[in-house]
């Protein structure tokens, strides 16, 4: 598993924890946990790929 390492500046830890969080965030390790809590169909699976990639194109064309 792939460590993410954030440096705490001048005592800031909190800062240090919010840095941590968008990195952790950004990783893909929440979306891949909750992706594989429960088994889903495939049928299901592409069902929900489809509609993301018809709101996603949505969103493509609204902003230009």
């Amino acid at each position: 598993m792939a460590s993410t390492r954030v440096e705490v500046k001048n005592g800031d830890v909190n800062g240090a924890i919010r840095r941590w969080k968008m990195k952790f965030a950004k990783s893909g390790v929440p979306s891949e946990l909750k992706k594989h809590k429960e088994y889903s169909k495939p049928g299901v699976v592409r069902r929900e790929e489809k509609k993301e990639n018809i709101k996603n194109s949505r969103k493509r064309n609204r902003r230009g």
